[in-house]
This record gives C-alpha cells, sequence and structure tokens, in this order.
C-alpha cells in the first residue's frame, strides 16, 4: 500500500522522496486530503536487438502509405530550412 503524503511535503523532501522511489517505494500525493498523484518506480523496457534494429531503420526510412519516399524527404529537407 502506498504512503500517502501531503502535496507540500513531497514538495519540501522531493529529492529524498525520489530515492525511496528509486528503492520500490510507492507514494500517493494528497492536496488538502483528497488523493491527486501516485508516484511510483517504472518498469523498465526492454526490446530486443532486432526490435531496436527495426526502430532504427524506420528512423532512417521514414515512411507513409501513399507518399512517395522522395516526396517524404523533400519535405523533411523543407522543414530544416
Amino acid at each position: 500500500m502506498p504512503t500517502e503524503i501531503g502535496s507540500f511535503m513531497a514538495k519540501t523532501k522531493f529529492s529524498e522522496i525520489l530515492r525511496k522511489v528509486e528503492h520500490g517505494e510507492r507514494f500517493t500525493i494528497t492536496h488538502r486530503g483528497r488523493a491527486v498523484a501516485r508516484l511510483e518506480p517504472v518498469e523498465e523496457v526492454r526490446i530486443s536487438e532486432e526490435e531496436r534494429a527495426a526502430a532504427l531503420e524506420r528512423l532512417r526510412n521514414p515512411t507513409i502509405p501513399g507518399v512517395p519516399t522522395d516526396t517524404l524527404l523533400e519535405w523533411i529537407r523543407e522543414g530544416r530550412k
């Protein structure tokens, strides 16, 4: 169960709270007694080398269905002017 902490205290002790979150603790931040946010560790996302390579390839060679590659590359170059 998350520890409840008021917004003022969360602001005052933010660095300390973040260290605790890094070690797995969870907090519910309240404002005037009402829960408004949760602070919890993020799940690390792991992708395979194949997924990584495919994502990088999509970044290097963008496509839009129905738009020729030359046109798309021209649009990208125009946006960089």
